[in-house]
């Protein structure tokens, strides 16, 4: 168990777009837009070059809303590689990550509406694949959260990027877990799954 910055998935991201330059000798301030991108339309170059903010070929700087939050580790095997073959490259070839899934805290606050407590019934219940009810032993301002499986997302390893707690799941758990995951990306489970009989039971209560 980890905490990390996480952004927002958005249905329709947001673009950061280069307006110009405030002052057209000056290349440490600029001028920017934020609006919603469009898949089918090509990327808008920009009319003067940033140096901050170099322009790099068909890419485009995508902008996010992001929260500190619990995040619990599901991946983190991946195999360093030697200097030899990566120098000279760029550092996103090669460098480390692990895959996190993000919790989300339940109830409502005085800054945020919370999650419906019918749908909260159901995740307790194990009736969607990518959700999965919990109560984390971490300080914060609710006391469930719900582990989101379809946000899982590489983090990088540098100490700035995370901050690990030390809580970790149980081996039970992890296996339980496993099998969850297994649902959501292959839509089925084993009939001996010890997942499969948890859910049936709790969804005949």
């Amino acid at each position: 168990l980890l905490w990390a910055f996480v952004p927002h998935v958005d249905q329709v991201p947001s673009g950061l777009f280069p307006e110009g330059r405030n002052e057209p000798t000056n290349h440490a301030t600029a001028k920017y837009l934020i609006k919603p991108i469009d898949i089918k339309r090509p990327r808008q170059r920009p009319n003067l070059p940033v140096a901050a903010f170099p322009d790099y070929p068909n890419e485009i700087r995508v902008v996010y809303r992001a929260k500190k939050r619990p995040g619990l580790v599901v991946g983190g095997n991946s195999k360093a590689v030697p200097n030899e073959l990566r120098r000279g490259y760029p550092r996103w070839q090669t460098s480390p990550t692990i895959l996190v899934a993000p919790y989300y805290g339940i109830e409502s606050t005085h800054q945020r509406g919370g999650w419906p407590e019918k749908l909260v019934e159901r995740i307790r219940h194990c009736e969607y694949p990518q959700y999965f009810w919990d109560k984390l032993p971490l300080p914060g301002e609710t006391d469930q959260s719900v582990l989101r499986l379809d946000h899982i997302q590489p983090i990088g390893t540098h100490h700035q990027s995370l901050e690990w707690t030390k809580f970790r799941l149980c081996d039970e758990a992890m296996e339980l877990l496993k099998e969850q995951i297994t649902w959501l990306l292959w839509g089925n489970l084993p009939e001996d799954s010890d997942f499969l009989y948890l859910r049936e039971e709790l969804l005949s209560l």
